[in-house]
């Protein structure tokens, strides 16, 4: 592992950002991204997520998974407060441009513009786009 990637550095804890930028279903990235924010907050990072483009699909309420023939792992996001798990945020001109609004979100989110997104990735130790 690389010294950028070492989980602890000194004891001291990192800042994690999972970027999720995919749709829901059709790949495996959602599904394999929402695995590695579990596996990391098992490590006691301080883990976000953040949800651009078609990933902010991953979040919307009342996924019929049916026609694809994949499990409906949506509300695994309700559970991620247990894991300590709790800054999510959304980029507003990604839900906007879907015709989504926050009522359309099975979980709270802290929605952020382009711009405010950027700077809130800057300030990770690490940064890991889905």
């Amino acid at each position: 592992m690389s010294d950028d990637m070492d989980f602890e550095e000194g004891g001291a804890v990192k800042k994690f950002m999972f970027v999720n930028r995919k749709a829901p279903y059709g790949t495996v990235y959602a599904l394999e991204g929402l695995e590695v924010v579990l596996i990391s907050a098992a490590f006691d990072q301080d883990v976000s997520l953040a949800f651009v483009d078609d990933g902010v699909f991953q979040l919307v309420k009342g996924q019929k998974t049916d026609g694809v023939e994949m499990k409906n792992f949506s509300p695994t996001y309700r559970a991620l407060e247990g894991y300590d798990i709790e800054k999510l945020y959304v980029e507003r001109e990604s839900m906007e441009a879907r015709g989504l609004t926050e009522d359309d979100l099975l979980v709270d989110v802290q929605i952020m513009s382009a711009a405010e997104m950027g700077d809130m990735m800057a300030q990770q130790d690490v940064v890991i786009s889905f």
